[in-house]
Parts: structure tokens; sequence; C-alpha cells
């Protein structure tokens, strides 16, 4: 067991947790955090009272309509076919081209309303936590709508996650084998008796349960075979093993021989004592610190062996550590880009986000819901900033805070809906309607509720107070100057809300506000 912190807790590391397990908050949420106490606020956001389908699922992605659009679909390929045959090849080829870009565009639009329903729950959500446990899952089982190619079953995959998000670790990894989006990605389907394909049985050791280094190529050739005969019904989605296909031969893995089949390669991995360490250093990084101490891992690992390989133990174990809210681990976090995206949103008391802006942000800054670059996800800490990445941050932030004010230079802004492959005119021709569309109706956020009018009387007050809601700690005295000194500068017979944007603006573009 980690040392547990004291009962009596400060508002700054209220803030620090609200930040860490959730996406932060307004000045208002992290109040009402603190008044909690620091146990009841942990088991507040490990046990939220928000059901998990309190957000509608799009209308397409609801089970039955589903499942009826695919059936449709695969009547309309078929009846293509026939009506080609009497075509020339040409002509066949040309109907077929067609009604293949039909389907990638309703794919396309179907993604990107996708993204847009999650990015929108993450803002919306009383249950931030349960949807900061997501993004982990989605990063550690990693699949992409660029291969996968259906949306729909990147939906289903991520109500997978929402619904093991604080439960069994070991139980997630059992329904992972059938998940159909994963299946896609790692081509488990292709993976039949006598040709078994060795990509989910690599994964599922190196980057899902025991990391690199904890089995042998000959334990990953023989669990590939146990994996053989998954199959996805085209029609419904379903998932079911052909016992044809699969190997019912003799497997040695781990230096154990038996007619192993998928789920017997599952329980076998987690009889294996690197399954208790991999998911505990990833969330210490996740939440707390890269590099975490190898006393400290052990210590989680044996907690989480302990528990079964359940989660929420071992999350309430570390927001109630006084590791977590060390001085040096508070603030020295760099945020990921939805991390950055949705806190931003949330601190400036903004409830839906600028139509199409937050969707283009995405791939600007390096992350888009749904598309991690590869299997192993995407590379966190350091590897969100660079020239590019921090300049659209900045530009960023002064679109989200000025809108459509005069001085807003969101003209030259990029933006959203072209989540898929696109042709580059096309693409930019996309992103420039879309921008149009954004600069006219994003109004930025509601000045008057944020900087009331009584407080802009005083520069010092104003900034005191927009530094507790962006940074939620005090500021060095020559930060907090520079703030000052810009306000004050600002500060004619009355303070705009465009100079009190632009005073945001400021805030939002300093090195500190990148970091959680």
């Amino acid at each position: 067991m980690h040392p547990a912190a004291p009962d009596d807790w400060t508002i700054f590391e209220a803030a620090h947790l609200l930040r860490r397990a959730g996406f932060g908050g307004s000045p208002d949420e992290i109040k009402q955090l603190h008044a909690l106490g620091r146990r009841q606020a942990v088991e507040s956001l490990l046990v939220p009272a928000e059901p998990i389908d309190a957000f509608p699922w799009p209308e397409w992605a609801e089970p039955g309509k589903a499942v009826a659009d695919q059936q449709a679909m695969l009547r309309e390929l078929r009846e293509a076919r026939r009506d080609t045959r009497d075509l020339t090849p040409e002509a066949a080829e040309q109907a077929r081209r067609e009604l293949q870009q039909k389907v990638q565009r309703t794919n396309r639009q179907r993604g990107i309303e996708g993204q847009g329903w999650w990015f929108r729950r993450m803002l919306a959500t009383k249950a931030p936590l349960r949807e900061k446990m997501t993004l982990f899952w989605h990063d550690h089982f990693a699949t992409s709508l660029q291969k996968v190619k259906q949306p729909v079953l990147l939906m289903r995959q991520n109500d997978l996650f929402r619904r093991h998000a604080t439960g069994s670790f070991k139980e997630l990894t059992h329904e992972i084998v059938k998940d159909p989006a994963m299946m896609l990605y790692l081509d488990t389907q292709t993976s039949k008796k006598g040709k078994p394909n060795e990509n989910f049985a690599r994964e599922v050791m190196e980057l899902f349960t025991l990391g690199e280094g904890n089995y042998t190529e000959q334990d990953i050739q023989e669990a590939a075979r146990a994996f053989t005969g998954y199959q996805i019904n085209r029609a419904t989605g379903k998932v079911t093993v052909n016992r044809r296909q699969w190997d019912e031969g003799k497997k040695t893995i781990f230096g154990t021989t038996a007619r192993f089949d998928g789920p017997q390669v599952i329980d076998l991995l987690f009889e294996q004592s690197a399954a208790s360490r991999l998911i505990p250093a990833k969330l210490w990084e996740f939440f707390v610190e890269e590099n975490p101490p190898e006393e400290g891992i052990e210590a989680l690992a044996a907690s989480f062996r302990k528990a079964n390989f359940e989660v929420e133990p071992l999350l309430r174990e570390i927001f109630l550590s006084k590791a977590f809210y060390r001085g040096n681990v508070i603030r020295n976090q760099i945020k990921c880009p939805i991390q950055y995206l949705v806190q931003m949103l949330k601190e400036l008391e903004l409830d839906s986000p600028p139509v199409g802006k937050t969707a283009i942000s995405q791939q600007e800054l390096g992350q888009v819901l749904f598309m991690p670059p590869n299997v192993a996800g995407w590379d966190w800490g350091k590897a969100w900033i660079n020239t590019n990445t921090l300049l659209s941050r900045y530009n960023v932030a002064g679109f989200v805070t000025k809108g459509s004010l005069p001085s807003s230079s969101a003209a030259d802004e990029k933006d959203d809906s072209m989540m898929m492959d696109m042709a580059g005119d096309r693409q930019a021709m996309r992103k420039a309607a879309i921008m149009e569309r954004a600069t006219r109706t994003w109004q930025g956020p509601d000045y008057e509720k944020i900087a009331p009018r009584p407080l802009r009387e005083d520069p010092e007050s104003l900034v005191d107070a927009l530094v507790f809601r962006f940074f939620q700690a005090p500021l060095g005295a020559r930060e907090r100057g520079t703030f000052v000194e810009y306000a004050r500068s600002k500060k004619g017979a009355i303070f705009t809300n465009q100079e009190t944007a632009e005073l945001c603006h400021l805030m939002l573009s300093t090195p500190q506000y990148q970091l959680a």
C-alpha cells in the first residue's frame, strides 16, 4: 500500500484531483469537490451517480438501426452485382466505385458524428473519471477508424470501455478478444486452423497484458493457434467461433501444454506475474507522473493482484496516496490535446464546443478520437509538444476565447470535418468552409459571468480570479505581474469583453497552461 494522504486537504489539491481524474472544472465545481473532503471526493469520482446511458447514441449507432443499416447495405451490394452483369467491364467498375464512394461518405460522416458525440460527452458528463478511463482504455486497446472503417463498431467498443472503465481488467481483456473493432484492426477474423495470424496473440502479450520481454516467440506462435476460428457476421456484427476453423491441437504456452482456446489463453496470461504490473505502471504514468518508482509499482501490483485485477481499488489507492499530491507532481504533466481542449472549455464554462472547431483542432494538436496512430496508441508526455502543435494551441485558445469578436483573427484559423482521407485541395476547401461557418456562429464565452463588471474595476483582483480559474495555483510574482501589467494597460473607462478575452487568451498561451 502507498502511504495515504491526510484527510484534510487544500482547494488546490481538489483542483489537482479534478484535473487528473477528470478534465478540470470551473471554480464553482472545484469548490464543490473540495467541500466533500478528500475521501468523499475520490469516492464521488469512482462511483458516480450519472448512469452510463445518460447520453443517447446517434440514431445510426443504436443496435437495431445499425443492424438494419448493415443488412440494407449488403442487399444493395448484392443488387449492384446483379445489375452490373450485363454492363461492360468499364461501366461495371464505375458502378462499383460509385457505390463504394457512397458507403465511404456515409462512414466518414458517421465517424465525425461519433467523434463529436464522445467529445461532447466528455465536456458535459458528471462522471469525468469514467470518461477519462474510457480514453485510457481507448489508448491501451488502440483501434482506429482508418482501418476498421465502420464507425458503429468503434462506438460499440467505446461503450465496452465505458462499462468496464473501473471494473475488472481481466474481464475487459476477455471481452476485447471478441470485440469486432479489435478483430478487424488486428485481423483476427482471418486467423484459421493451419494459417494462424499472430497479430492479436503478439499484441495481447506485448501491449495489453504482460509487456515486452515477458513471453517468447513460441508463446506467441502457440497462442495464435488458440485464437483461430473467430468470425464476424457481416449482417449483425455478432462474433462467433467456428469450431471447424479453430485449431484444437495441443499447444505449449508458458511451459503448460493443453488444447487451449482463446479464453483459456487469456486466463493463462493473468496467471503470469507480469500481468499484475503492466496496468498499475500505465495508470501511474497516466494519472501521476512518468517513470514511476519501481517499489511503488510493486506495491500497486500486489494490491492489483489481491483485488483480482479490479481497477477501482487501484485507482482509489492512487488518488488517496500522498505521492499523488506531491508538489513536483501537481501541474507537472503536459496536457494531452483532448485534456487541453475539454479542460479549456470547462474552465470557460462553455456547455458546447464551437461547431466544427474542436474536431479539426484534435488533428492539428495530434490526438484525434477513434484514430490513434497505431496499435501502441499515442505517444504521451513531451511528444505532445513541438513548435507546430504549440502554435496551434495558442491559435485554438485565441479562437475559443475571442470567437467572433471584432479583433478575432479566426479567419486564419483552420477547422474541422476532414477526419478521414481526402484529397488535399478538397480537404482545404472543406476546412475553409467550416472555419468560415464557425467564425460566423461562435460567440465565445460569457465574460459577464466569468469576469463580472465590478471585478474588472480592480485589475489585480481580476487577474487573481482568472489565475485561479485557469491555473488553480498561485503563480510566481513575475508571471502574475505580467498579467496585472497587461490588465492595467487595457483598463480604460470600461474594461470591455474584448479586452477580457485578450487577457484570457494571454493566460491560455503561456507555457504554464500547457501543464495539468
